[in-house]
């Protein structure tokens, strides 16, 4: 645990009070006592500290002092939905690597029976992603959007997705790689297909929309290691600017 989040309604005043699985890893883990400060956030909210005040066997009192609000992350990310154990400790990643808005959409190699998964239940994406936050030290959550008609996200939304940003589709066909672009704009965003990866029409949908073919080196990488990598890479390209 890099920074202790808490919702924003667990905020009383200036202080936090914490019952749960969190005060477990403040005693076992950080071992801390009255006096101590850590690392605290609101998730969506401003950075803190928080100085304990209060410490027994049932909670732990945190007076809360906020710091600046963090930017939100300049990436989005376009996956199509990978298979829900895949996708469950994927999230947390995707969080600590810092995406703005955050798309699963269906494709046709998707299986139709991923969608029905618990995985994309939203208080199970909210937990996952906030695992995330607490590893980077951020408080900023991705938004979130399920789409399970691919034709009507291309049509109605990619459009306002992709304005005044550099658009990046990954496949192992692309000749040239994420690594060796030239960002032009501030914002990025990516999209990373299936297991099997686009069909050639949803590449030309994706391509006819505005975005840049692009690969990520001479190896098939599953779904989920595309993620880390072409989010790592984007971050440095970034990061130069």
């Amino acid at each position: 645990m890099n920074r202790l989040l808490f919702e924003p309604e667990e905020k009383q005043g200036s202080q936090v009070i914490l019952r749960d699985h969190r005060l477990v890893h403040l005693q076992k883990v950080l071992k801390v006592s009255v006096g101590s400060v850590l690392k605290t956030g609101e998730i969506d909210g401003p950075l803190s500290t928080g100085k304990v005040v209060e410490l027994s066997a049932e909670q732990v009192t945190l007076t809360i002092e906020e710091g600046p609000l963090p930017s939100r992350p300049s990436r989005d990310l376009i996956l199509a939905v990978p298979r829900p154990k895949v996708l469950n400790r994927l999230l947390p990643q995707i969080a600590a690597l810092g995406v703005d808005r955050l798309v699963l959409c269906n494709a046709s190699k998707v299986e139709k029976n991923y969608f029905d998964t618990h995985v994309l239940e939203e208080a199970h994406l909210r937990k996952q992603l906030v695992e995330g936050l607490v590893q980077c030290g951020d408080t900023r959550l991705p938004e979130v959007r399920v789409r399970t008609q691919l034709r009507h996200f291309l049509e109605d939304e990619l459009s306002d997705l992709i304005r005044d940003a550099d658009a990046w589709l990954l496949d192992p066909s692309g000749d040239q790689s994420l690594a060796s672009s030239a960002l032009t704009r501030t914002r990025s965003v990516l999209a990373i297909g299936p297991e099997g990866g686009w069909l050639p029409s949803e590449q030309e949908a994706f391509l006819q929309a505005g975005f840049q073919l692009r690969g990520l080196g001479s190896r098939v990488l599953r779904s989920d290691t595309a993620v880390i990598a072409a989010l790592s890479q984007v971050s440095a390209l970034q990061e130069d600017l």
